[in-house]
């Protein structure tokens, strides 16, 4: 079953988050807390939402999905931008990431959502190979950018001071 997610599983989110982390080699970045987790997802302004993949039989949660939308000037129109997407291994195979993206498309079409997009892994040979059988395209031709940490300060720091808010 795929359901929305609700305030009760922030905790089994976070231990999920965690251990998508883990497969990706990088559980020392995982650093969200239960109630930034509380907050983003359930707040006065959510950041984000989330599915959760729950096993039909005894109706443990075996997965999420974790999305947020965004804005494309080229189309005028929102999209989907899928963060993560994580099925616990002993319940891999069952058709619950199928789900997860079925439900996530569904979403999409919903909305007037044109354009459904996240980021995999080069390294990540199986889930690419997933995706693939799904019909997803590949987008060779970008690369991903990002600015932490003391860059983001320094370049913060040359900002002109025009009294201009983006938030």
């Amino acid at each position: 079953m795929i359901r929305a997610a609700t305030v009760h599983d922030i905790a089994e989110i976070r231990a999920m988050i965690r251990e998508l982390a883990d497969y990706e080699r990088a559980v020392e970045q995982a650093r969200a807390t239960e109630e930034q987790l509380r907050e983003a997802l359930f707040g006065e302004h959510p950041a984000a939402y989330a599915l959760i993949a729950e096993d039909d039989d005894n109706g443990r949660t075996v997965g999420f999905a974790l999305w947020f939308p965004r804005f494309s000037t080229w189309t005028g129109t929102r999209g989907m931008h899928l963060e993560d997407l994580y099925v616990r291994p002993d319940a891999r195979g069952a058709g619950h990431g199928k789900n997860l993206l079925a439900s996530l498309a569904a979403l999409c079409l919903k909305n007037g959502y044109e354009r459904f997009e996240w980021w995999v892994l080069a390294w990540n040979e199986p889930t690419i190979a997933f995706y693939k059988s799904l019909g997803v395209e590949l987008l060779d031709e970008w690369k991903v950018c990002r600015l932490s940490g003391d860059p983001l300060g320094e370049l913060a720091a040359q900002a002109p001071d025009s009294g201009a808010s983006a938030a």
